[in-house]
């Protein structure tokens, strides 16, 4: 079927594109990327990982994590030597740990005391009970350093022992030591890793020595002005970034970025065809694709502003700083992008350079054909991606439990491996402990009934400062442990009843299970209004809404599908001990966004070509006009996100495989196939109540909406 081209040199399209313009919105954007360069340098220093920082100002224990900073020695931090030897302890091991522990007192005065008491002989070292191990902690002040720049000296001070004598340094001080070093450099290795796979990508799709340039060179310099701009809103409006949200920052502006680049090159290369001078095909280009585009940024950017209604500050943080590394994407590909394509010309298609013909042969090619088998056999397509679907969220019956601390990291350092030793030879101290804070008055009183408090394995008596008295706690059961939760909330129960005591209960686990409720009650707020807003979105945008609804219900079900066998892998294949608390917000955010995102390039192509074609034969045109480029937008996306199953971190191999997967799900099944199959089922309904849902009706154009059934007027 041969189509006539337009005019080449359309008067009004040529003044809106002249020469000067895209050489203007270069320079800008060399000024603009000037200055912006020193701020994205600055971000890494505005991170932070601190429960103060992350917990929301009302949970019981950030107002312990405060105190604690308040007070003299209060934000010291605690390591945990524990020496072990099978066969038991020798003199010689004895005299080693007594050793040890006298050189690091020296070294890191004046707090070094012992963790439960002191032994008979007045000794701040401590005997197992089997005399297999001894054990002694250090508070090390924070004048000192931060906890990963102590425990790699910590531990080398401690080299120097008896052959077979065994050494874990443990303690919350350790734990936060060996998590900062898996995050340290994170935001290097994220970025340089994700460019490679973009880079190679690019190649792949292009089949081009240069091409592949241009898209990389335009999101890199949306990346570079996002993280300026996050650096600016983390000064100026105090929003909360830790190592986790800056690589999502660099994986969603890369991932997003190159999609809204092979959608706009997808429709710049139809538009060469159409017309030879280069600025008006890009003009039309725009025409066609930016609506998509942006209602796909307005779409993702409302989903992420809807994390600011969250209580936890690392989530609500997500919001504003993806939503800024959103709209730098969005700018730069319809800005910077298309005017350094309009410069290169068509060269830049080397050796595929598209040529300019009064008559463009359109072939059926294979998302054609497939758009064909789907409209022969609609309810096959329908039931048969159902069922796919369905399988794959049977998974969800797996093991969805929470992920302890404990076991987030792929490989256990010694710090995690430690308190299994501790726990093994102290039970006593094999907990984290918990700390309590209560006015001196109340002391006596608060400890005599934690002590009585089932699941209490041992309770000390610590300092009294600054009006406040503190109390030790350590549980029976392990840490992060629905057993040990069910402790610190019987305890918290038990102090909160002591008139005037004021006592309020915090720690490491504490802080766990604060996170794992706050998270929790923020799903119940963000997911509904998620949905609520990316549905208004996408009735203004194909101006229906059974449509609308139609999509959700299609993303919803790719989601439940993505989880369910994201579970299985993790479960039965990788086996992971859980899912970590943020994974499924995130997830259902960034798959309903991005996901939406996929169905709104073709539903936005298939409203556009029904207005021509009728609803038939518009998803048809519009399934083979977007099935290749939405594919590779997919690929492309999928494997920016599988970026973070690369780190050693089980909650950002989960996130990123979970994302990755369902992208995939969604790009290569949903799209192509439940959705075109549901659209081709309910026919011209699917655009109620707008004038395309009627058969025959006059638009204000002149052209007519085809009922399902009618011949297109192209082909009459």
């Amino acid at each position: 079927m041969a189509v006539n081209a337009a005019p080449s040199g359309e008067a009004p399209a040529g003044r809106l594109a002249g020469r000067w313009v895209p050489w203007l919105v270069i320079g800008l954007w060399l000024v603009l990327a000037a200055g912006m360069m020193p701020l994205s340098g600055k971000l890494s220093s505005v991170t932070t990982d601190s429960v103060v920082d992350t917990l929301p100002a009302s949970a019981e224990s950030t107002k312990v994590a405060v105190l604690e900073d308040s007070l003299p020695g209060g934000d010291d931090n605690t390591f945990v030597f524990v020496y072990h030897r099978a066969g038991g302890m020798t003199d010689a091991d004895r005299a080693t740990v007594e050793r040890h522990y006298n050189t690091l007192a020296k070294r890191y005065p004046p707090k070094a005391t012992a963790a439960a008491g002191e032994d008979d002989e007045g000794s701040p070292t401590s005997p197992s009970t089997d005399r297999k191990a001894m054990m002694f902690t250090l508070e090390v002040s924070t004048a000192y350093g931060a906890p990963e720049d102590i425990v790699g000296p910590l531990r080398d001070a401690a080299k120097d022992r008896p052959s077979g004598l065994e050494l874990d340094v443990t303690g919350p001080g350790a734990i936060d030591g060996d998590m900062d070093a898996v995050f340290d450099g994170i935001d290097v290795q994220v970025l340089l890793t994700t460019i490679i796979v973009v880079t190679l990508l690019l190649i792949l799709t292009y089949r081009s020595p240069v091409l592949w340039i241009i898209p990389l060179v335009a999101v890199g310099a949306a990346a570079l002005t996002s993280m300026g701009t996050v650096y600016l809103l983390v000064k100026g409006f105090g929003i909360v970034v830790n190592d986790q949200n800056s690589a999502l920052l660099t994986i969603l502006v890369f991932g997003v970025g190159t999609d809204y680049a092979l959608l706009l090159i997808a429709r710049y290369r139809e538009a060469l065809h159409h017309h030879e001078n280069v600025r008006v095909a890009m003009v039309h280009a725009l025409r066609g694709a930016a609506p998509a585009i942006v209602a796909s940024a307005a779409t993702v950017v409302a989903a992420l502003l809807c994390l600011l209604v969250a209580d936890l500050n690392s989530t609500s943080g997500l919001g504003p700083i993806g939503a800024a590394g959103i709209l730098c994407a969005l700018v730069a590909m319809l800005t910077l992008f298309p005017a350094v394509l309009v410069v290169l010309g068509r060269r830049i298609f080397w050796p595929a350079i598209p040529r300019f013909s009064t008559a463009v042969e359109e072939k059926p090619g294979l998302w054609g054909r497939l758009g064909t088998a789907i409209s022969r056999r609609r309810w096959v397509a329908t039931l048969g991606s159902l069922g796919v679907l369905g399988v794959l969220a049977l998974g969800l019956a797996g093991n969805t439990g929470a992920l302890r601390e404990q076991d987030q990291f792929l490989s256990a350092p010694e710090s995690v491996t430690g308190f299994t030793v501790l726990r093994q030879h102290f039970p006593e101290l094999g907990g984290q402990p918990m700390t309590i804070f209560t006015r001196p008055a109340h002391q006596e009183r608060v400890l005599d009934i934690v002590k009585d408090t089932r699941g209490v394995a041992l309770a000390i008596p610590e300092q009294t400062s600054g009006g406040w008295a503190n109390i030790s706690v350590f549980p029976k059961d392990a840490p992060d442990t629905v057993a040990e939760y069910d402790t610190i909330k019987r305890v918290r129960t038990a102090v909160h009843a002591v008139s005037g005591a004021e006592a309020i209960v915090g720690g490491p686990s504490a802080e766990n299970l604060d996170t794992e409720v706050t998270t929790k009650r923020d799903e119940k707020l963000v997911i509904p209004l998620v949905l609520a807003v990316v549905l208004i979105v996408l009735g203004l945008l194909l101006r229906a809404i059974l449509a609308p609804l139609v999509l959700m219900a299609t993303v919803i079900v790719s989601f439940a599908a993505a989880f369910g066998g994201s579970v299985f892998v993790f479960d039965t294949i990788l086996g992971f001990k859980g899912i970590d608390y943020s994974v499924p917000l995130l997830a259902f955010l960034f798959l309903v966004a991005l996901g939406v995102d996929y169905n709104i390039f073709l539903a936005s192509r298939a409203r556009e070509e029904t207005v021509r074609l009728g609803t038939r034969e518009g998803m048809l045109k519009a399934l083979s006009a977007t099935g290749g480029v939405i594919t590779s937008a997919g690929l492309v996306l999928a494997a920016t996100f599988a970026v973070l199953a690369t780190l050693p971190l089980v909650m950002l191999i989960e996130v990123g495989f979970l994302v990755a997967f369902g992208v995939l799900l969604d790009a290569l099944l949903v799209r192509s196939v439940l959705v075109p199959a549901l659209t081709l089922l309910i026919g011209r309904r699917i655009w109620w109540p707008s004038r395309l849902s009627r058969p025959a009706t006059e638009l204000p154009d002149g052209q007519q909406s085809l009922a399902d059934d009618e011949e297109p007027a192209l082909q009459r």
